[in-house]
């Protein structure tokens, strides 16, 4: 799923004034837990629950399990004779670096190379391509495909076919094997499988070794009507490991540990994929991608900005779009900020001017106040990801 963004952690867009944000499969049940509430991409998401909040969410990924319900993530399929080498001509990665049976995190660019959107490609066949974008961007992606699509090529827009969980931390294997779900494939490799409902009833889920916490977990993309069912298997399957059930508000403080971008902060269509250093996800020897021409010259020439991780070594918390300088001088500014509950300070990713070093010392100004701050490259923590 979206690294991203959900792509996707915070906030990306607000439901316009006059319509009611779209809700997930799973709304009752935050409801009934006593989640907060708050819009993310046009839908009502939890941010945090009753019982410790955001900090307690987040310790229970690192340390044991925690469950999300990123079902505002948007779904979409292209299928048909070539739909691969379609979406490889279109997207940044290069999907021929993968498999049947593997995903991958890819960008969708436009011709300036702005990112419209960062999203996971789920490889099944040469013929079907499944696509996992940010909620408030699923729309365009789906209609820039479409309208570059030819004959024989479908693109469909899913949003609301399945509902996404995501199954993160240390004892998530233990929690999927409860349910005779699959675990222990690689990262980035999805199985599509089947779980036995409460009724007998045998549920499609397709389950991805991935997610946006930097730790071992999975996703897990049941048909929406069934996300409901699954969920509550789960809130049951995460008790021996006191797991929690966990808002957006933990999702955001994980990945910005692990300097996982947000799309309309960290990625947009004002900063590339260059300057916010994610030109591993793409492939640059390719002969043709969304905005191909405009990356190449912008590598070649060096990006007028980078994006580079701070750490706050004084009392405060920056936040998108404080102010950096050094020396007095106006360097760049943050692009995603907040405290971190496994350092217990605060951490940023920021675009700086790229004659600014890891190690070098900036001043962050947060709410008027200049708070010191030393440059560094994320992760701010260990990695557990790719651990077998």
């Amino acid at each position: 799923m979206a690294q991203s963004s959900e792509p996707s952690a915070g906030p990306s867009a607000v439901a316009p004034a006059g319509i009611a944000p779209l809700r997930s499969p799973l709304h009752d049940r935050h409801v009934a837990l006593g989640a907060k509430l708050a819009d993310f991409g046009g839908w009502e998401m939890p941010i945090e629950y009753p019982g410790g909040g955001v900090v307690a969410e987040h310790t229970a990924v690192r340390e044991r399990v925690g469950v999300f319900d990123v079902s505002h993530l948007g779904k979409a399929s292209v299928t048909g004779v070539g739909a691969a080498d379609f979406v490889n001509a279109c997207f940044t990665n290069d999907l021929r670096r993968i498999g049947p049976g593997q995903a991958q995190y890819t960008l969708c660019c436009d011709e300036s190379g702005g990112v419209v959107d960062d999203l996971i490609q789920y490889l099944r066949a040469d013929d079907d391509v499944f696509l996992i974008p940010n909620a408030a961007n699923t729309a365009e992606v789906c209609r820039r495909l479409a309208a570059a699509a030819a004959a024989g090529i479908e693109v469909v827009d899913r949003h609301h076919d399945f509902g996404v969980l995501a199954v993160q931390g240390p004892r998530s294997d233990e929690v999927l094997d409860s349910l005779g779900l699959p675990t222990g494939h690689d990262y980035m490799e999805f199985r599509e499988a089947t779980w036995t409902d409460p009724s007998g009833r045998a549920v499609p889920v397709v389950v991805c070794r991935t997610g946006y916490t930097g730790e071992r977990g999975y996703e897990l993309v049941p048909p929406w009507a069934d996300a409901g069912a699954l969920w509550d298997a789960l809130m049951t399957a995460i008790g021996p490991w006191d797991g929690l059930p966990c808002g957006l508000g933990a999702r955001d403080t994980l990945r910005t540990e692990m300097g996982y971008p947000l799309h309309g902060q960290d990625l947009s269509l004002e900063i590339t994929p260059v300057q916010a250093r994610a030109g591993w996800a793409v492939g640059w020897k390719k002969d043709a991608f969304w905005g191909r021409e405009a990356l190449l010259a912008e590598r070649a020439a060096g990006p007028s900005r980078i994006s580079r991780g701070l750490v706050v070594s004084g009392r405060g918390i920056p936040r998108a779009h404080c102010a950096v300088t050094r020396d007095g001088v106006a360097i760049g500014e943050v692009t995603s900020g907040t405290f971190s509950p496994t350092r217990k300070q605060g951490i940023a990713l920021a675009l700086l001017d790229p004659a600014v070093a890891v190690g070098d010392e900036v001043v962050v100004d947060v709410r008027g106040r200049g708070v010191p701050a030393t440059v560094t490259t994320p992760p701010f923590v260990q990695v557990q990801t790719r651990e077998d």
